[in-house]
């Protein structure tokens, strides 16, 4: 999924903003064997826009879009057990600096922290 946004510690991100690449790989226990049905198994748009509505929110670490979008999405699917999100911010402010830069989430349900 590829967002515009304004994430990041610089001064210059929270104005003009940057692109991000968002990653998801859900694991689930199905509700039947085979999938059928969309009821059956999670449904993708919903997960776009779960992922949508929080690339909207300035934040400066992609570290905490990261670990808030898999909280959301094992509050919203609960057949959801494992996940995987990564946040690829494209071209960041990196004096000298040609690529991307990576943060990277993992987290199965039976692990959950969760802060005060």
């Amino acid at each position: 999924m590829q967002f515009h946004g304004y994430h990041g510690v610089h001064e210059e991100e929270s104005k003009a903003g940057g692109n991000f690449e968002v990653n998801l790989i859900v694991y689930f226990e199905p509700v039947a064997m085979p999938v059928r049905h969309l009821t059956e198994t999670i449904d993708y748009t919903q997960l776009y826009t779960l992922v949508k509505q929080r690339m909207e929110k300035p934040t400066r670490l992609l570290e905490t879009i990261a670990t808030e979008i898999a909280n959301e999405i094992f509050k919203t699917f609960l057949s959801v057990q494992e996940l995987e999100v990564s946040i690829r911010k494209l071209n960041p402010p990196i004096p000298f600096f040609n690529g991307s830069v990576v943060a990277a989430y993992t987290a199965k349900r039976n692990d959950l922290k969760q802060n005060p």
